[in-house]
């Protein structure tokens, strides 16, 4: 039943681990058996094993197991650890003893903190009917000064598992802080503070507003309500229906992400884009989330305590309009359950639509790519569509400048602006007046793609996108691929950018996105990403994603096996001005262009001679010139960042790009490589009747027989006459002759054989 209903609600936990602490001889274990036989024990053991609630103990049918503890200093440990793997804590003390109740601020409290359980607490004072009846205290004023200073307990109660009473203060009202002595039939008056119009997730509905009440909770809820239970049925609904997410305590407000989310969900059923829920909407609404319709009767109540609450003067805070329930007016709602503790209200609807405890979409609702490491990830264009469109519908003016508000307005749906933090914040070519053209705004969109595909999926739900969002992205070729096939499909390319210390990289990534240049220098410490659309000759636009790599990381980078699958050319930028920026500039490209060949992830180069500004050092021309001959790339390109010449540098990244079987630098171990699998690849031997075949596999030289297309009386083996062969084995057969040689290093050798 449990898996069941995690499935239909994926931010339902499955099951619910109560653990409950605190001093010797505070009534721990008693109201554990208390509250699942529903008898005091005469006598209970030190430690009660885990105890198991039946899972249609309470209404969410969530299974419970609650966890006692020993309260002996031997024991410390094992209790620190069974807190850790805690849901939620219980926290008793006894009423009886004031000296417990001081110990869960001066010890358990801050033992929780320092162990950092950051999960709901639920402080218990037991034993309620041995307290002097000439030291009677409001919990209230005991407890408020504690919950100031521990905003992490959610609930308190005091109670006597002896006598079934019990006393509830809930500390998150903004208006009237709850305190009652509930007797053994007193559920009525709690559940009728509680009551609202709306169906909860038990199936319950409440009428209280109009003056309609519930004759007898126990057998709507369809469960034994008793007193002790509800200890952990507060402690199960506080890891459920947790306050924290929805509500800010410190402003009696709705938290900002709870806001977004409610936001969304109201556009998705304002059906007909009015701004408004009308009643058949409202209706469907209520129908998705709680399984039951509203009647007539009901939905005319609802708008008219939203209308006597917001009257509103103005179009925007108005509660209800001519054409129904207004945005304003939903969010009201809301707040007014979360306001009398019917937190499962609002999580029933968030869940409903896909939400977790953290206010997100669940990770079961947002697609995950499998790709190979040289894959990329793009938008599909009927997503790119879908964006232009969202990006004129929010540029009211038209005037192709998506103000940082209007942005804003675009993501508000959204947790939080996807934006706001690296390496998507300022990675994007701003307007004069600080906002996005609709270049700028695809290309955010390009670059968060292709670093975090699966984000990018999810705020395209976020923002309401129709299709299916699996769909929204496309996996390219594989690099490999489009090396053999000697031409690139992409429509986003790729580059990192590489370079010593001042040498120019960073003012070549930021004129690359118009930013101005700066003469005081500034080193790079960490990775930074810009992103641009590319102009083509013939109209064709493609998006050049620049990630300048500190000197610093390179080593770091080049750990990884993998490091240049994603890349799909590498520029390495140095001062024309500075031999010693020319040298380490070219070790750079032989560390990467080294290290692709040994994994396989070779890619196309680009030198930038940066500053052309100034004089250039001495024979620049020859060793530029014998470098890039060398290693089988083209001549640097002098570009100066400062007068804003770039050389048309960028087209020229992407035109590499474009064809990744050329600039493919080719250092002197990868040529003596590549010269002897090619020669070992080629080998022919003819040996008598059999024609044998040599090739490498395992770091060994093979030859195998084959039948013979034609008779040689000579075996001629490639010769180098530095080293003597280490091993030779010849087999004979009837059918077939074998040689084997084994060789140690790169070289080949020659060795004639008469047959």
């Amino acid at each position: 039943m449990a898996k069941a209903a995690a499935a239909a609600n994926p931010g339902v936990k499955s099951g619910v681990r109560i653990v409950v602490a605190g001093d010797r001889g505070t009534g721990k274990s008693s109201l554990i058996v208390t509250a699942i036989s529903d008898t005091f024990p005469s006598s209970v053991p030190p430690v009660l094993p885990p105890t198991r609630m039946p899972d249609d103990f309470y209404p969410d049918r969530v299974p419970i197991t609650i966890i006692d503890t020993s309260s002996k200093a031997e024991d410390a440990g094992k209790v620190a650890e069974e807190l850790k793997r805690a849901d939620a804590v219980v926290l008793t003390y006894a009423c009886d003893r004031p000296e417990t109740l001081d110990r869960l601020s001066t010890f358990w409290l801050p033992e929780l903190r320092q162990l950092e359980v950051k999960v709901p607490v639920i402080v218990v004072g037991c034993k309620l009917d041995l307290r002097d009846e000439n030291q009677q205290v409001s919990l209230e004023q005991v407890m408020s000064p504690i919950m100031q200073q521990f905003r992490e307990i959610e609930t308190c109660i005091e109670c006597s598992a002896f006598k079934h009473i019990q006393a509830f203060f809930v500390p998150f009202y903004p208006s009237m802080p709850f305190f009652i002595m509930i007797p053994q039939w007193g559920v009525p008056i709690l559940l009728q503070v509680f009551s609202l119009i709306m169906m909860d997730s038990s199936g319950l509905k409440f009428y209280g507003w109009w003056g309609s009440g519930i004759d007898n909770p126990i057998s709507d809820f369809g469960f034994p309500f008793l007193q002790i239970p509800e200890v952990f049925y507060y402690a199960q609904k506080a890891v459920l229906h947790p306050t924290g997410p929805l509500f800010d305590q410190e402003s009696q407000t709705l938290k900002p992400r709870c806001v977004r989310a409610l936001k969304r969900i109201f556009i998705l059923c304002d059906l007909d884009r009015d701004g408004a829920l009308s009643d058949a909407e409202l209706n469907e609404f209520q129908v998705k989330c709680f399984n039951a319709p509203l009647q007539p009767s009901e939905i005319v109540g609802v708008k008219k305590v939203v209308e006597e609450k917001l009257p509103g003067g103005g179009v925007n805070d108005r509660g209800v309009n001519e054409r129904g329930l207004t945005l304003t007016g939903f969010l009201f709602l809301h707040a007014l359950f979360i306001e009398k503790g019917r937190l499962e209200t609002t999580w029933t609807v968030l869940r409903k639509f896909g939400y977790n405890n953290d206010i997100k979409l669940a990770d079961e609702i947002i697609p995950s790519f499998k790709r190979a490491p040289d894959q990329s990830a793009e938008l599909t264009s009927e997503a790119v569509e879908y964006l232009r469109n969202i990006y004129e519908l929010f540029d009211s003016d038209n005037d192709n400048n998506l103000r940082p508000a209007e942005l804003e307005d675009i993501f508000s749906t959204a947790p939080e602006s996807p934006w706001e933090e690296p390496p998507y914040k300022d990675a994007a070519e701003k307007t004069a007046l600080s906002g996005l053209s609709v270049n700028a705004f695809l290309s955010e969109w390009a670059l968060m793609t292709l670093l975090d595909p699966s984000r990018a999926v999810e705020n395209l739900i976020y923002i309401g996108y129709p299709g299916d969002a699996a769909a929204a992205v496309r996996l390219t070729r594989r690099r490999r691929l489009d090396r053999k096939k000697q031409q690139s499909d992409r429509n986003v390319f790729h580059c990192f950018v590489f370079g010593p210390k001042k040498s120019g990289k960073s003012a070549l990534v930021n004129s690359f996105i118009g930013r101005p240049f700066y003469d005081n220098y500034a080193p790079t410490t960490e990775e930074s990403y810009a992103v641009h659309v590319v102009d083509l000759p013939g109209g064709i636009k493609k998006t050049l994603v620049l990630r300048e790599i500190p000197e610093d990381g390179v080593k770091k980078l080049l750990l990884n096996k993998e490091s240049l699958a994603p890349c799909d050319i590498a520029v390495f930028v140095y001062d024309s001005s500075d031999q010693s920026s020319w040298k380490r500039a070219t070790e750079l490209l032989v560390e990467v262009a080294s290290h692709g060949e040994d994994t396989g992830y070779e890619v196309p180069c680009l030198i930038v001679a940066a500053k052309d500004d100034l004089n250039s050092f001495p024979m620049a021309i020859q060793e530029s010139t014998r470098v890039s001959q060398d290693m089988g790339i083209e001549a640097p390109v002098p570009i100066s960042s400062k007068m804003g010449d770039t050389n048309n540098v960028f087209r020229r990244i992407v035109t590499a790009a474009e064809h990744p079987h050329l600039s493919i630098p080719e250092t002197e171990a990868g040529r003596s490589r590549k010269q002897y699998n090619r020669l070992v690849n080629r080998s022919l031997m003819f040996v008598s009747e059999n024609e044998l075949i040599l090739w490498s596999r395992g770091g060994h030289c093979w030859a195998s027989s084959l039948p013979s297309l034609c008779c040689k009386k000579e075996l001629v083996w490639l010769k180098n006459e530095d080293s003597p062969i280490n091993e030779m084995q010849v087999t004979h057969g009837p059918i077939q002759f074998v040689i084997v040689i084994r060789i140690h290093s790169h070289s080949m050798y020659s060795v004639p054989v008469v047959n």
